[in-house]
C-alpha cells in the first residue's frame, strides 16, 4: 500500500459521509481526513429535508451552512381534511452540501470520480489500482441491499420546476394526499424554492420497490396542471427508493468488518417508518468527531453500539410499518397517516424525530385502528398479511435522491 498519511478515511461523499467530514473538519482539524466518492460531486443530485425539531439545538451548528430553504411551517392534506403545523421545516440540497464541504476540507483532501472496490482496517483500493493507507476507515458507500429485513419502500420521482407565474403557496406542502390512490398509499410533496420555482415529488409507501419514471412523472404534470401551474421548465429530476422496516434479523446488516465503521443506511441508521436518515446522520458524524480515541477499531466499535442500540430502539416504528403495511388495505392506507395527523403537534414532532414517549405511542395505537381490526391485532402479535422482502430487490436507480437519506 501506499503511505498517504491519511488519519480517516472516509469512503463515500452521501449525507452520512459528507455530514461526518464537516463534523471532523469542524471538531478535529488536526487530523488528516479524505473522502472519497465514486461520483463528480459530493451528494450526487439530492434534495434532502428535515423537521428543525428532528435535530437537536447543540447539534445544528453542523447542518445550519447547508440548509437553503426555511419555513416556519407546512401543510398536509387528505381527503377528509387539511391542516397547517407550525414545525420549523428546513432543506438541503446536493449542491450546498458539495460547496459547504469543498470549503471545509482543505485542498486534496476530496477525491472525487474515484471508485472503491476493496477497503479493510489498514486502508481502501480504487478501481484504477491506487492503494492507500488509513489509521480509521469510515464505510458510508450507502446500501444496495437490506439482508434478513423485512417492509415494504417509500418510492418517488421529484422534479425541479419552473413556473411562468408565482405558485402562490405560503410554505411546503410536506403531505398532499388528496390525490388519486394507487400502489399502495401515494402522496405529492411539495417545496416551494421561490416565487416561481417548485420542486414537487410523487410518492409511494409501496410493497414494490420498482419506480415507474415515467408514471410518476406524468403524477407530477398532473398535479400541477390541478393547481394551475404552468410550467416553463423542468430544471431537474430525481428519483429513488426508501426502505420501511417492519422486522427481521438484523445481524447480517449489523455485521461488519474488523477495524471498518460502516455508517449510514447501510447500516440501519435511519428512521424505521419513514426511511429518513438526516437526524440519526447527524448524531452520528458528531459522535465521531467527539471520540477521544480515532483508530478504526474504536470507530467501528462506537459505531455499531450506536447501530445496534438505534435498532433496539426502533422497535415501535417497525411495529407501526408492519400494520401499515400488513394490516392496511393499500388503497385505503392513508387513512394510517390520515389519522396520525389529526394528534398533536408535540407528538407528531417527536414521532419524526424518532423520540416517542410512552405517552405518545399509547395516543397512536388508541380509539379504533384505521385499518382492519383482526388484521391489526395479527400484527400486534407478529403476524399480519406478507410484508415485501427487502433482501431480495433490484437495486435501486443510481441516481435515487429525495429528501434524507446517505
Amino acid at each position: 500500500m501506499v503511505d498517504a498519511r491519511i488519519d480517516v478515511a472516509i469512503l463515500g461523499g452521501g449525507l452520512a459521509g459528507g455530514l461526518t467530514a464537516l463534523a471532523l473538519a469542524a471538531r478535529r482539524p488536526d487530523l488528516r481526513v479524505m473522502l472519497v466518492e465514486a461520483g463528480e460531486v459530493i451528494g450526487g443530485n439530492h434534495v434532502w429535508s428535515f423537521f428543525l425539531p428532528d435535530v437537536p439545538p447543540s447539534l445544528r451548528w453542523l447542518v445550519r451552512p447547508l440548509v437553503v430553504g426555511r419555513w416556519d411551517g407546512y401543510r398536509v392534506a387528505f381527503p377528509r381534511h387539511e391542516r397547517r403545523l407550525e414545525t420549523a421545516y428546513r432543506s438541503i440540497t446536493s449542491e450546498r452540501l458539495d460547496a459547504v464541504v469543498r470549503e471545509a476540507l482543505p485542498e486534496g483532501a476530496i477525491l472525487t470520480g474515484a471508485r472503491v472496490v476493496a477497503c479493510d482496517r489498514r486502508g481502501f483500493k480504487l478501481a484504477d489500482g491506487r492503494e492507500f493507507a488509513a489509521g480509521c476507515v469510515i464505510d458510508a458507500r450507502g446500501a444496495r441491499e437490506f439482508p434478513g429485513l423485512v417492509g415494504g419502500w417509500q418510492k418517488f420521482v421529484g422534479q425541479m420546476l419552473r413556473l411562468d407565474a408565482p405558485h402562490g403557496l405560503d410554505g411546503p406542502v410536506v403531505m398532499d394526499a388528496a390525490v388519486a390512490q394507487r400502489d399502495g398509499f401515494r402522496f405529492v410533496y411539495v417545496l416551494p424554492f421561490g416565487p416561481d420555482r417548485v420542486f414537487v415529488e410523487d410518492t409511494y409507501y409501496s410493497t414494490s420497490p420498482v419506480v415507474e419514471r415515467d408514471r410518476l412523472a406524468a403524477g407530477i404534470a398532473e398535479y400541477a396542471a390541478a393547481r394551475g401551474w404552468r410550467v416553463a421548465a423542468v430544471e431537474g429530476e430525481e428519483q429513488g427508493v426508501l426502505p420501511v422496516v417492519a422486522g427481521g434479523d438484523p445481524a447480517a446488516l449489523l455485521s461488519q468488518q474488523v477495524g471498518v465503521a460502516r455508517i449510514g443506511v447501510a447500516a440501519g441508521l435511519f428512521h424505521p417508518l419513514t426511511g429518513y436518515s438526516l437526524p440519526i446522520a447527524v448524531r452520528v458524524a458528531a459522535m465521531i468527531a467527539d471520540l477521544p480515541d480515532m483508530s478504526g477499531e474504536a470507530v467501528a466499535a462506537a459505531v455499531l453500539t450506536r447501530a445496534r442500540a438505534h435498532w433496539r430502539g426502533g422497535w415501535y416504528y417497525r411495529l407501526l410499518a408492519r400494520m401499515a403495511f400488513g394490516a392496511a388495505v393499500p388503497a385505503r392506507r392513508y387513512r394510517v397517516f390520515e389519522r396520525f395527523y389529526g394528534l398533536r403537534a408535540g407528538l407528531i414532532e417527536r414521532f419524526y424525530a424518532g423520540g416517542s414517549s410512552l405517552a405518545d405511542r399509547a395516543r397512536i395505537l388508541a380509539g379504533r385502528p384505521p385499518v382492519p381490526v383482526g388484521a391489526a391485532v395479527a400484527c400486534l402479535l407478529g403476524g399480519g398479511l406478507p410484508l415485501a422482502r427487502l433482501d431480495d430487490i433490484t437495486p435501486p436507480h443510481p441516481a435515487s435522491a429525495g429528501k434524507d437519506w446517505a
